[in-house]
């Protein structure tokens, strides 16, 4: 794999940091800004606020900078806005600095997962996406446990100035490692546009704001689940995160390859896999072992779901793939959101703290029927995407290639 596949990993790894820490931080930033927890958990809304508004609205501004540059300009974007927060003087200005932190979040996935698939050969692009988004997935196992320890310990703001040194830090292997990629002189924002308005794009994106809104139902409420449910003690919290964590990490390694060989049926099974996983987690987390085991299971299928649906959304895009690869990730932030909603209302209906597992396992049914009219409308030829030529970050890299990464693949499997 080219190492720039590495600096991409450097700033998924400081992005998930600063996306997730918050949760860990919301006693200690009440506190010190006089507030309540409650409020203080607006400031984990800002952020995905942010991502959802920035995706789509950078990524069209960018869409005629060279690449390597809005690269670069997103994770300074990214850098200056948790050096906002770390010197807020408000709970008010650290709002307006976890939105600009946000901002540039799902422009700068879209726009990596594109440069990552123009790194490597034509079978090997899922798992280069794959390799970036394993940044994302270890800041859930060392970034955010050990970004909320040094924050309960020396305050809350030097946890956002680490990150600012982490982002400064990937803007440096950006500009040493990522080479010059230049936009399709055919490319414009009508382009792009018209690319995510077509329906398989927006099947796609459909698919991740429910498939993956199954997940958040239980991950916003795991800590929660811990010590009422499972009967670990506070300070188990942390490792059973990481454990999910550590679930990620390998769904995110063994979801590059899957994909490579076959989209659709690696989207199909993992989805499948996550509504079985969620609701065996109802009956499972009355057992601490084999809650502990369900968890690991569910941060595998989970993330698992997240490079297909970033494949598929690019490849249906065709040769404008960068607005509907950075919306991709508006919808998993919508998913989170919506995700923990529902969760939460389950909850406050006094279902009990076991409810968001089944409540998220409805959600993925949805995501994982939605999938599958997709494919059958592929199959039935209702679309003229399956016999398009497949094109990936700017420009036709294979005049007669299927939709599936693998060339070998006939259209239909994917």
């Amino acid at each position: 794999m080219p190492l720039a596949l590495l600096a991409l990993a450097v700033s998924a790894f400081g992005i998930g940091t600063t996306e997730f820490v918050m949760m860990g931080l919301l006693p200690q930033v009440a506190d010190d800004l006089g507030t309540s927890v409650p409020t203080a958990g607006y400031l984990v809304s800002a952020y995905a606020i942010g991502v959802v508004v920035g995706a789509p609205l950078l990524t069209a501004l960018g869409s005629r900078v060279p690449r390597k540059r809005m690269l670069l300009l997103l994770m300074a974007l990214f850098t200056v806005g948790n050096l906002a927060s770390a010197l807020a003087p408000g709970f008010g200005w650290l709002v307006a600095g976890r939105v600009l932190a946000g901002l540039p979040h799902g422009a700068f996935f879209g726009l990596g997962a594109v440069v990552a698939a123009r790194l490597v050969r034509e079978d090997r692009q899922a798992r280069a996406v794959a390799t970036m988004f394993l940044g994302l997935t270890v800041a859930n196992i060392l970034g955010v446990p050990a970004a909320t320890l040094l924050g309960q310990h020396l305050g809350w703001r030097s946890t956002f100035l680490v990150v600012s040194a982490i982002g400064l830090l990937a803007m440096a292997a950006l500009a040493r490692l990522v080479p010059y990629v230049p936009v399709d002189e055919r490319q414009g924002l009508g382009r792009e546009l018209r690319a995510l308005g077509r329906p398989q794009v927006l099947l796609g994106l459909l698919t991740a704001v429910f498939g993956f809104a199954g997940v958040f139902a239980v991950y916003s409420y795991l800590a929660s689940m811990t010590t009422e449910v499972m009967g670990f003690g506070d300070s188990t919290v942390t490792i059973v995160l990481a454990l999910f964590g550590l679930g990620m990490t390998g769904g995110a390694l063994a979801a590059g390859p899957l994909t490579d060989r076959a989209l659709r049926p690696t989207l199909y099974g993992s989805l499948a896999a996550l509504v079985l996983a969620l609701a065996a987690f109802r009956f499972t987390v009355h057992v601490p072992w084999l809650a502990l085991v369900t968890v690991v299971v569910l941060g595998a299928v989970g993330f698992m779901t997240t490079t297909p649906l970033q494949m598929l959304v690019m490849n249906k895009a065709k040769d404008a793939p960068t607005l509907a690869s950075a919306s991709n990730h508006s919808a998993f932030n919508l998913a989170n959101a919506g995700g923990a909603w529902a969760g939460g209302a389950a909850v406050a209906a006094g279902w009990g703290w076991t409810s968001p597992a089944l409540v998220g396992a409805g959600l993925t049914v949805v995501g994982l029927v939605i999938a599958a009219v997709a494919g059958l409308l592929d199959r039935a030829g209702d679309t003229a995407e399956g016999a398009s030529s497949r094109v990936v970050a700017g420009g036709p890299r294979t005049a007669a290639a299927p939709e599936v990464s693998r060339p070998a693949t006939p259209a239909s499997g994917s």
